[in-house]
């Protein structure tokens, strides 16, 4: 089976060429040449980049040159603040309204109260370790998913829910208690692998169980020995990340086989994008991306392979 005749659309997020969370990633980036390389590769969607035009028209005008398609774009809240509630509603339906109009059907959504990636402006820049959420927080915080996942829902989008290391919402019981306090028809799930395996879930497992709630999917690899050694010295997320924990699936210890078995099987449709996520100057992002394609190419050969034998 060609990547074309897959049941869902595989892309890449821009974040291989930029960071989002380690800023000196890739900051000698333009978005012209991001945009190029992308296309060059033959993949038709991506995120929105810290780099690419604001504005809405220049963007607009900007994607249509390289001929990508917009998927979402990440959107922080922090609702598990009651007092914060009104004005972070009124920032996502600013949000969901820029995102229609890029066509896009889903919403990127994280909690970040507590967190220490993509920060909570109440916390400081020198703290390492998450605030985990008590049953207050956690009570206004999916009061406040709810009623953002009904905007997403108005918009004709669906809200997204992405587990993230360094967030409230990245081990499996918390990733468990959001499913399970959560209204499905409102929220629905953002799986990402290498985020998930960071958190101590297997992939899996955690793909197994909420396939029913995922709609859009990040595809990371992580290299098991510096997460090794981030977990013997305790590396705040960052330094994992400039630390070259995470790269591209093919390049690192996850078995994307089972996965992609999964996705298909059950003709998930929606986008998965390829997420990289390391320095730009020691794995140069558009051969990493190029060799990933491939092995996705590979891994799905020797699937639908393995299944016409299965089936003669």
């Amino acid at each position: 089976m060609s990547l074309e005749k897959l049941p869902f659309q595989l892309g890449i997020h821009p974040i291989n060429w930029v960071g989002e969370d380690v800023l000196e990633h890739g900051d000698f980036y333009t978005y012209e040449q991001v945009m190029s390389e992308i296309s060059a590769l033959g993949f038709k969607g991506t995120e929105v980049s810290r780099k690419f035009p604001a504005a809405k028209q220049d963007l607009k005008q900007a994607l249509q040159q390289h001929g990508l398609q917009l998927t979402t774009q990440w959107k922080s809240v922090l609702f598990s603040d009651p007092k914060r509630h009104k004005e972070e509603l009124k920032a996502y339906r600013e949000h969901a309204a820029f995102l229609k109009e890029f066509g896009c059907k889903v919403i990127s959504t994280a909690e970040i109260g507590g967190s220490i990636l993509n920060q909570d402006p109440r916390r400081g820049q020198d703290e390492t370790d998450v605030k985990r959420l008590d049953e207050e927080g956690w009570k206004y915080f999916v009061e406040g998913l709810h009623q953002a996942g009904q905007i997403a829902k108005d918009n004709d989008m669906d809200l997204v829910y992405h587990h993230h290391a360094g967030t409230v919402v990245e081990q499996p019981e918390e990733i468990a208690k959001l499913m399970d306090m959560t209204d499905e028809n409102l929220v629905s799930l953002l799986y990402d692998t290498g985020h998930g395996y960071y958190g101590g879930n297997d992939p899996l497992t955690l793909l197994e169980k909420y396939f029913h709630r995922v709609k859009y999917v990040h595809l990371k690899d992580v290299r098991q020995e510096v997460l090794n050694q981030a977990r013997a010295e305790k590396f705040p997320i960052r330094k994992c990340i400039r630390s070259g924990m995470f790269t591209v699936p093919g390049d690192g210890v996850l078995d994307f086989e089972p996965i992609f078995e999964l996705l298909i099987k059950n003709n998930y449709s929606g986008w998965a994008l390829i997420e990289g996520e390391q320095d730009p100057i020691d794995h140069n992002p558009y051969e990493y991306a190029k060799k990933s394609k491939q092995f996705i190419q590979d891994t799905i050969e020797k699937i639908t392979t393995s299944d016409k034998t299965k089936h003669s």
